[in-house]
C-alpha cells in the first residue's frame, strides 16, 4: 500500500509540481527498507549521529547505530548518487549527510567525517553546530551546554584536512532555542 502511494506521489510531484521527493531520516534505517524505496526517492537527507555504540545507546537508546546507518547511507548513495542541483541551487537528486556536532564529543565527529571521506568522498555533508541541551540532556555533564567556538574550530580544521569538498558548514549561533516549536499544546 505504501509503495503504491509513493509511486502516485512521485508521479504527481514530477508531472504536476516539478519537485523532488525527499526522504528525511535519522539514518537508523533498515537497509531492506531503503532498497524498497529505490526509484521512489530523489533526495535522501540522512543524519549520521554516532560513531560508537556507547554514544548511540546512551543518547538514542539504539544498538549498532553506526553500522546500521552507514549501510543504509551507502545504499541511498548507490540509488541516487551525488547531489545535483537545478539552476536555482535547489537539490533535485542525491544525498546530503547531516551531522550535528555534540559538545565534548569532537572525536565522534572526527570519526564520522573520516568515515565519509574514506567511503563516499563526493557526498554532500552538512556539519551543524546548532546543538543545545533540552529535556534530560540538561542533566548530562557532557552535553548540558552548547558547542563552543574552540570545539567547532577543531572540527572545521579537521574537516578541511580531509579535503571533503561538497557540503555546508553551519555557523555557531546564539538563538537556536527560538527555532524549537512549542510542544506544550495546553496554551
Amino acid at each position: 500500500m505504501y509503495f503504491k502511494l509513493f509511486k502516485q506521489l512521485k508521479s504527481l510531484s514530477q508531472r504536476v509540481f516539478g519537485i523532488p521527493i525527499i526522504y528525511n531520516t535519522n539514518g537508523y534505517e533498515n537497509i531492506e527498507t531503503i532498497k524498497l524505496l529505490n526509484g521512489y526517492i530523489d533526495v535522501y537527507l540522512p543524519d549520521l549521529k554516532y560513531y560508537t555504540n556507547e554514544l548511540s545507546k546512551k543518547y538514542s537508546k539504539v544498538d549498532n547505530y553506526f553500522e546500521t546507518a552507514t549501510k543504509a547511507i551507502i545504499e541511498m548513495y548507490n540509488q541516487v548518487g551525488q547531489a545535483k542541483f537545478d539552476e536555482n541551487g535547489i537539490i533535485q537528486k542525491g544525498v546530503i549527510i547531516r551531522h550535528l556536532v555534540l559538545p565534548n564529543h569532537i572525536q565522534n565527529t572526527k570519526n564520522i567525517l573520516r568515515w565519509i571521506s574514506n567511503n563516499i568522498p563526493n557526498v554532500y555533508v552538512s556539519v551543524m553546530s546548532q546543538y543545545f541541551p533540552t529535556y534530560k540532556a540538561k542533566e548530562d555533564n557532557l552535553i548540558n551546554r552548547k558547542l563552543n567556538k574552540k570545539e567547532y574550530k577543531e572540527v572545521l580544521n579537521y574537516l578541511y584536512s580531509l579535503n571533503l569538498k561538497n557540503g555546508y558548514i553551519q555557523e555557531i549561533g546564539t538563538h537556536e532555542e527560538e527555532y524549537v516549536p512549542n510542544f506544550d499544546l495546553s496554551e
